[in-house]
């Protein structure tokens, strides 16, 4: 699909989308559950279809309809299984340590940069544990044998996503297990939110300096009444950082203090020099004259592509250090932000592990090849705000892997620009 886009401003409010990353959490911890769970979720994302099938494929019972998720848990898991993970990296990561806890012999089937996203260190771990692991960086990895308790050691600053896997899988185990973290935690917020979801489903985890205890034969409880994702902060700071560089936009239904890691992006825009109030759970972004800043983003890395749409308003140079990492997303997101970026005629530069981006609206608009990658999509319909002369977008329908219905609250914030 492609997208055509006018110079706009974006003015209003727009409700958030429930956080895919919550939601991925909540439905693996409801179809390991000991009674059927009701999840609130007005928009099913692609990636999120994906781990809702991948559950089915399990024996689970996930189930969509007028704005909730049903989930009828496993009762008895199959001796094999296909998993088909789309492009989602979140849904294979924390279900190769799930299916392995289960003793499911699984074949994945992967799409897009999956098969090269790394997972050595993970495989490392599962193997010294009982896995035995075949076609490796294939499309059609395969994992046999069960999980056995014990000690696991993962480098602080490999993907978070790897611990969110094991922290489901190692409470089903025999005996208890310990993860020890060598350095950093990176991205820890999203590590603290899988705590809060297994915390509300009863199973007891026990954090540390530098490790997590996790005892076994946890039984998994559902709550009481029916479960809400909180809003989504990642996709949600599109929206504000397109208010910081020129409009006025808010955001509904976000909860603050969020142990989603992307909710910075309100200290990072006040350091942008924007205007941002907060009120019960709308955010209020206002543009004013920005300034070039620099920031770590190694706990926040998805926040680069929108961080970028500030930075190209904001007066002298935005630094963002600490980006390795984003090289191993749906694209080489540092390479394809300098290119959105350039292609709009901004100024961005390649600088290894960092990304640099000099500021200076307006642009003049034009042709943005989204990589595959629902964050460039974003990024560049946001961005054409900024921009005197039309935006294209070429792979617009990648955005679904995150936020079908984005174009839709794009259309009911646009505000026809006259005054370029």
């Amino acid at each position: 699909m492609n997208v055509d886009l006018e110079p706009s401003v974006l003015c209003g409010t727009v409700r958030a989308i429930p956080s895919k990353s919550h939601v991925h959490r909540l439905l693996i911890c409801a179809a390991l559950a000991d009674r059927p769970v009701s999840l609130d979720c007005r928009i099913v994302s692609n990636d999120i279809q994906a781990t809702a099938d991948c559950l089915n494929a399990l024996g689970a019972r996930v189930t969509v309809e007028n704005g909730r998720i049903t989930v009828t848990p496993i009762s008895v898991a199959p001796r094999a299984a296909e998993l088909d993970p789309g492009e989602s990296g979140s849904t294979y990561r924390f279900f190769t340590p799930l299916v392995a806890a289960l003793g499911v012999e699984t074949r994945f089937t992967l799409h897009g940069k999956l098969p090269s996203r790394p997972m050595d260190d993970l495989w490392r771990e599962m193997e010294r544990h009982g896995i035995t692991i075949t076609g490796k960086g294939t499309e059609h990895p395969t994992l046999s044998g069960k999980l056995t308790p014990g000690e696991y050691r993962l480098p602080g600053g490999v993907s978070s996503q790897f611990f969110t896997g094991l922290l489901f899988a190692l409470p089903l185990l025999d005996g208890d297990s310990r993860i020890e973290i060598d350095g950093r935690l990176e991205s820890a917020g999203y590590v603290e939110m899988t705590l809060d979801a297994l915390e509300q489903f009863g199973v007891r985890i026990e954090r540390g300096e530098g490790f997590f205890a996790v005892p076994g034969r946890q039984k998994y409880l559902a709550p009481a009444d029916s479960i809400r994702a909180e809003g989504d902060w990642s996709n949600s700071a599109f929206w504000l950082c397109a208010g910081a560089a020129a409009g006025e936009v808010s955001v509904s239904g976000l909860k603050l203090p969020s142990k989603q890691g992307d909710s910075a992006v309100v200290e990072l825009l006040r350091r942008f020099g924007a205007d941002v109030s907060v009120e019960g759970d709308v955010v209020t972004v206002k543009s004013r004259c920005l300034r070039g800043v620099t920031i770590d983003v190694s706990d926040v890395p998805d926040l680069v592509p929108a961080l970028a749409v500030a930075a190209m308003a904001a007066d002298g140079r935005t630094t963002f250090t600490n980006a390795g990492r984003l090289r191993l997303k749906e694209s080489d997101r540092i390479a394809s932000v300098c290119a959105a970026v350039n292609a709009l005629g901004g100024r961005a530069f390649d600088e290894g592990d960092a990304l640099a981006i000099e500021g200076g609206a307006p642009l003049s608009g034009g042709s943005v090849d989204a990589c595959g990658d629902h964050r460039i999509v974003m990024l560049a319909a946001v961005a054409s705000t900024l921009c005197d002369g039309p935006v294209g977008i070429t792979g617009a329908n990648a955005v679904n892997k995150s936020y079908p219905g984005f174009f839709d609250d794009l259309d009911r914030l646009s505000k026809r620009r006259t005054d370029r």
